[in-house]
């Protein structure tokens, strides 16, 4: 699908000039008026300066089709525009008013199976829908024109969270817009039927008519076909949010335009979405349950600063405490809402706000915690949320300055989406367990990691990882291996470069166009029984374990096996295999190797080796570094229940005692240190 003109953002958004920004979600329309001024008092109390304002708020704005009602948001932003608060404007297109269902049924979506939804809900829409569509511009026409010059209006914020409850939609509407996706993307039926591999099953088709959405079927459906309506529909998610852009930078240029996006949200390929946006924002809801999601969080804030590597990013949703979405909805630890905040600050963000200012009294989410919660200021949440506030007006000077990364994992949506497709060898061989394997020591061992798209530039890195990089194109392709040929260092993990965009099966031995890289003959593979573990011996003797699967492959002359698997029906074949290619090189991880044998895949890796002092600090600690104009500014987040001692590599200023520290920073459990040097 060609890509539209879009307004480029400055090289520094104003936006983020003055500090780091902080606040949330604000929904007035919940509250009486009376209220609102209690909320702009407590609010710069806590030190807050953006929030967004309007994003649920259709049916206010626009209570019956056609009658338009900004007064009260005019209202609203006089309040906080007097009182110095930025305002994210949002478009409500994200929840349409109970009368479009009403008098356009067509506009709710479609599964499957052919059940459409009803309202009372949010994201109850098709977004082919063209009512739908000439609705949402509309309401967003009137907000550029009636509210987007009020001067308090910094930020504009898109719909919300796209696709999040659907998304794909089935009906009628979206099989037209498919089949016209399809004929700009084929041109004619012979090559869709090549490209969709028609002569299996007897699925040959004659006119593009005859398609339809992939919906349910007795059995699999056509793997292309379902991989092109994956695209289809992300795309027609990135026109609509165009659209409503569009219609806003032609009234104010000047402000930015962000959408919420949800970390490693598979739906929709951000990659592609960053491109179109002045900054990126993203949601993110750790489980304070889960002990994986520091490291789950990590990668998030990784992801969503990779994204587009030229822009700015904040994150536009966190919890102050609980959600309410959850079986069960755990609180955060005191102290966990400000280690995880300054995580994302750590990893790039230049602003941190929250769902929502205030608690909600009723609705689906009047449990979802808040900066302000139901109890007001007597709750212990209140005291960290104003600290924080205090905390992140001294930061100024961290605004701008950027992430340096050592490496980079590579991940592609179309690959994510083909992956896992039904009929592949092991249905619970899933991208987020798989980079999850490899990522995790990289977040122990403090390698700061970017996160690419196969085909972007990577000569930055001094090491790339492929977490079964399943779907490669000729180009992707091309790119790695000359990547490698120039110097790099490639980590390729099993089930990489097995089809084609087509999803088609790359002929030969595994691996494609990435087969330069691989020093042996991937024959076949074999996923492992639920429980079972090989054995795997080093090439110094010693042994560690694998489970999950393993890949049965052949010595090459030109490989070096580093390890063979040493228990089983496969016993002495290779499965970590080295080599070099050009003045680069790439190792080979045939199977899911436990922790410790994928330590010593990291361990001949120099830029994968990690930071000493990390590791002398103990587990349960987070470093990274921001920099620019000459100062650095080194994140220590002790994310372990325990105070610790934490070796730092030089002394500096610690900003937020003011105090200098050499040596050693202690850190209480949860507890931060921010080392400035330079």
């Amino acid at each position: 699908m060609p890509t539209r003109e879009h307004h480029a953002p400055p090289p520094k958004l104003p936006l983020f000039a003055r500090k780091v920004r902080y606040g949330g979600d604000y929904n007035p329309e919940q509250w009486p008026r009376e209220t609102w001024r209690e909320d702009v008092r407590l609010m710069r109390e806590a030190g807050v300066d953006l929030v967004t304002v309007g994003v649920f708020s259709w049916s206010r704005l626009e209570p019956e089709e056609g009658e338009l009602d900004v007064s009260w948001l005019l209202e609203v932003l006089d309040l906080l525009g007097a009182a110095g608060i930025g305002v994210d404007l949002a478009t409500p297109t994200a929840a349409p008013p109970p009368w479009m269902a009403a008098r356009y049924p067509e506009t709710l979506p479609v599964d499957e199976r052919g059940t459409r939804y009803s309202g009372g809900s949010r994201q109850h829409f098709c977004v082919s829908s063209p009512a739908y569509r000439r609705l949402a511009l509309r309401i967003v026409e009137a907000l550029a024109r009636e509210v987007a010059g009020h001067d308090a209006v910094e930020l504009f914020h898109i719909h919300n969270e796209y696709a999040c409850h659907v998304p794909r939609c089935y009906c009628d509407l979206s099989a037209a817009a498919f089949r016209a996706w399809l004929v700009r993307r084929y041109g004619d039926v012979d090559a869709l039927n090549e490209a969709w591999g028609t002569s299996f099953w007897s699925q040959r088709y004659s006119s593009f008519d005859e398609v339809q959405p992939p919906r349910a079927t007795p059995a699999f459906q056509n793997p292309t076909q379902v991989l092109d309506f994956a695209r289809f529909s992300n795309d027609e998610f990135l026109e609509e949010c165009r659209d409503e852009a569009e219609a806003l930078h032609r009234v104010r240029p000047d402000v930015p335009v962000t959408t919420n996006f949800m970390g490693a949200f598979k739906p929709l390929d951000y990659f592609a979405w960053a491109r179109e946006l002045d900054l990126v924002s993203t949601d993110n809801y750790p489980d304070p349950a889960d002990p994986d999601s520091p490291m789950l969080s990590a990668f998030h804030y990784d992801l969503i600063r990779s994204l587009d590597k030229s822009k700015p990013w904040m994150v536009m949703e966190q919890a102050a405490s609980r959600v309410n979405w959850r079986r069960r909805n755990v609180a955060k630890v005191p102290g966990e809402m400000r280690a995880t905040s300054y995580q994302a600050i750590a990893r790039g963000a230049d602003g941190i706000l929250f769902f929502q200012w205030r608690a909600s009294r009723f609705g689906a989410e009047r449990f979802h915690s808040a900066m302000l919660p139901h109890s007001g200021e007597a709750a212990p949440s209140w005291r960290e949320v104003v600290g924080l506030g205090r905390e992140l007006a001294s930061l100024g000077p961290l605004a701008g300055t950027t992430v340096e990364a050592d490496a980079a994992l590579v991940l592609s949506w179309p690959s994510w989406w083909a992956m896992e497709e039904p009929g592949s060898p092991a249905a619970d061989v899933t991208l987020a367990d798989q980079v999850a394997w490899m990522y995790r020591p990289l977040y122990e061992r403090g390698v700061t990691t970017d996160v690419c798209h196969p085909g972007e530039p990577l000569e930055r890195y001094r090491a790339v990882l492929l977490p079964s990089l399943y779907l490669v194109t000729e180009e992707e392709g091309a790119n790695l291996v000359a990547y490698v040929r120039q110097g790099g260092t490639a980590v390729i993990s099993f089930w990489s470069g097995i089809a084609d965009e087509r999803h088609h099966v790359h002929p030969g031995p595994y691996g494609g166009p990435l087969r330069p890289l691989i020093g042996c003959d991937v024959l076949d593979v074999t996923p492992l029984p639920t429980g079972d573990e090989v054995e795997v011996e080093w090439d110094d003797g010693r042994r560690t374990v694998a489970d999950l699967w393993v890949d049965i492959a052949a010595d090459r002359d030109d490989g070096t096996v580093l390890a063979r698997l040493a228990s089983g029906p496969w016993s002495g074949r290779p499965v970590v295999v080295s080599r070099g290619v050009g003045d680069g090189k790439a190792l080979y991880v045939g199977a899911r190797l436990d922790a410790l044998g994928l330590g010593r895949v990291y361990d001949r890796v120099p830029a994968l080796r990690g930071a000493e002092t990390l590791a002398a600090a103990g587990p349960g600690v987070e470093r990274v570094v921001r920099s620019g104009g000459g100062v650095s500014y080194e994140f220590v987040i002790n994310r372990s229940g325990e105070q610790l001692e934490v070796p730092l590599a030089t002394p500096g200023t610690e900003l937020l005692s003011g105090k200098p520290v050499a040596g050693t920073v202690r850190l209480e459990p949860k507890g931060v240190a921010v080392v400035r040097r330079g």
